[in-house]
């Protein structure tokens, strides 16, 4: 498996805190080898899934070998949901 970070999901990263930055990057690398955990939830009308990490959101897809990081955010917020759409 290969993992490709969207650049906003690489930004986000780049301006946590270093406690919050070690959990997702560890739950990030942990997709690789299991790309859909027990708590990974599929977004509805999305070819998309989400896990859940502390406080924060990670919204991914599986594709080719490869897992691609798309948005990264709050799970309390709805900037997570209109960055999706987007995509």
């Amino acid at each position: 498996m290969k993992l490709i970070l969207s650049r906003a999901a690489r930004d986000y990263l780049e301006s946590l805190p270093s406690k919050p930055f070690r959990q997702i990057v560890t739950a990030i690398f942990r997709l690789l080898s299991e790309p859909y955990p027990h708590d990974a939830k599929h977004f509805k009308g999305y070819p998309y899934f989400r896990i859940d990490v502390g406080e924060f959101r990670v919204v991914y897809e599986v594709k080719n070998e490869e897992v691609r990081i798309l948005i990264i955010g709050k799970r309390n917020d709805d900037e997570v949901y209109r960055l999706l759409k987007r995509h």
